[in-house]
C-alpha cells in the first residue's frame, strides 16, 4: 500500500474540508452584514417618523421575482415544488418581516437584533421535529447559553439598564413573535434548497411575498401611507433596507444548503456586533453593561455549539410518502460542490 499517496489523499480532503468550511463562515459573514445593514434602515426608518413596516420590504420581494424569476422564464421548466408551499413560505416570511420591522417603532436596535436570535431556539426544535435533525447535548447546552444570554436583554428593557425606545417590552415581545416566523421561514427554506433549486424558491418567496404584502398593504398601512411626509432621507433608508435584503435573501440559501438551518441562524449573531457600533456611532446612544454581558454569553453559546458539532442525518419528507435519501447524499455532496453557482 502507498502509505505516502494516502496520506496525501487524507491531506488534499482536509484541506478541501477546511477551505469549505471558511467558505461557509464567509458566506455566514456576508449574509450576517447583510442582516446588519437591514436592521440599521430600518430602524433609521422608524426614527424618521415612518412606520409602513410592509412598504418596507416590499420592494425587495418584487425584485426577487423579477431578477430570479426571469432565470425561471428562461428556464422553461416547472416548478419542482407544489405552488401552495411557496405560497405559506411567502406569507411567514412577511410576517416574520412584519413583526421585526413593527418592533423599531417599540425598541432599540440593539434590543432588536439580539432578540432576533431567537430564531435559533425555534429552528432547533423545528428542523428536530420535521427535519429529522439531532443535536448532542453539548450543542443543546451551547444554544441553552445562547438563549439564557438574550434573556439578559429582556432584563436589561425592563428597566435594569434602560434598553431604550418607547415600548421596549412591547417591541421586544414583536420580535419574539418574528422570530418564530422567520424560524418556520429558515427551515422551510433549507428543505427546499436542499432537495429542489435554490433560484426556484428564491423567485416564489419573492413572487408570493410581493402577493401577500401588497394585500396586507392595502388593508393595514394605506393611512399610514397618506400621513407620511417623504423626503430624500426617508427613501434612501428604505432603499438601503430593500438592497441589504436583497445580498440577505440572495446569499442566505448557499448557507442554508451547506451548513443548515441551526448554523445559518448562528453564524448571523454576530450581525448584534454591527448593530452595537450602528448605535454607538450613528446614534451616539450609551450601550448598557448587560448587552455586552449577553453577547458575551451568546459568543460562548455559539463557541460550544460549533465545536461539539455532530453529523445530522435528516430523512424528511413533504408532499408524497417517499423517504428522501437524498437530503443526506446532498448535504454530503456539498463538499464537492461548494463552489457551485447560485444559477445551477
Amino acid at each position: 500500500m502507498d502509505l505516502c499517496g494516502v496520506n496525501s489523499s487524507n491531506s488534499w480532503w482536509r484541506n478541501q474540508a477546511t477551505l469549505r468550511t471558511l467558505y461557509l463562515l464567509f458566506l455566514g459573514q456576508l449574509v450576517s452584514f447583510s442582516l446588519a445593514l437591514a436592521s440599521f434602515n430600518s430602524s433609521l426608518v422608524a426614527d424618521l417618523g415612518v412606520d409602513a413596516p410592509i412598504t418596507q420590504g416590499i420592494f425587495n420581494y418584487f425584485a426577487l421575482a423579477v431578477v430570479y424569476g426571469s432565470f425561471l422564464l428562461y428556464r422553461r421548466q416547472k416548478l419542482r415544488l407544489s405552488w401552495y408551499w411557496y405560497l405559506l413560505l411567502g406569507f411567514v416570511d412577511v410576517q416574520g418581516n412584519y413583526l421585526v420591522n413593527k418592533a423599531y417603532q417599540f425598541s432599540s436596535i440593539t434590543s432588536v437584533t439580539l432578540l432576533d436570535c431567537f430564531t435559533v431556539a425555534w429552528a432547533i426544535v423545528l428542523t428536530w421535529f420535521f427535519l429529522g435533525t439531532r443535536y448532542s447535548i453539548w450543542q443543546l447546552f451551547g444554544a441553552v447559553i445562547c438563549v439564557l444570554g438574550l434573556g439578559l436583554v429582556l432584563l436589561s428593557d425592563a428597566g435594569v439598564g434602560g434598553g431604550g425606545g418607547s415600548k421596549p417590552l412591547w417591541g421586544d415581545s414583536l420580535v419574539i413573535g418574528g422570530t418564530i416566523f422567520f424560524a418556520f421561514s429558515n427551515v422551510g427554506e433549507e428543505f427546499c434548497v436542499k432537495k429542489k433549486d435554490r433560484v426556484e424558491v428564491v423567485a416564489m418567496i419573492g413572487f408570493y411575498g410581493f402577493l401577500v404584502s401588497v394585500l396586507e398593504l392595502s388593508i393595514l398601512e394605506v393611512k399610514s401611507l397618506e400621513s407620511v411626509e417623504w423626503s430624500a432621507d426617508i427613501i434612501i433608508a428604505i432603499a438601503g433596507y430593500n438592497v441589504s435584503l436583497f445580498l440577505f435573501y440572495t446569499l442566505a440559501p448557499y448557507v442554508l444548503k451547506m451548513g443548515g438551518t441551526t448554523m445559518f441562524n448562528l453564524s448571523i449573531l454576530t450581525s448584534d456586533m454591527w448593530a452595537v457600533v450602528f448605535r454607538i456611532f450613528f446614534y451616539h446612544q450609551q450601550v448598557d453593561w448587560l448587552y455586552f454581558l449577553a453577547f458575551a454569553l451568546v459568543a460562548v453559546g455559539l463557541i460550544i455549539y460549533s465545536t461539539t458539532d455532530k453529523n445530522e442525518a435528516p430523512t424528511p419528507t413533504l408532499e408524497d410518502g417517499n423517504s428522501n435519501g437524498q437530503y443526506q447524499v446532498l448535504i454530503d455532496d456539498n463538499a464537492a460542490t461548494g463552489n457551485e453557482s447560485l444559477l445551477s
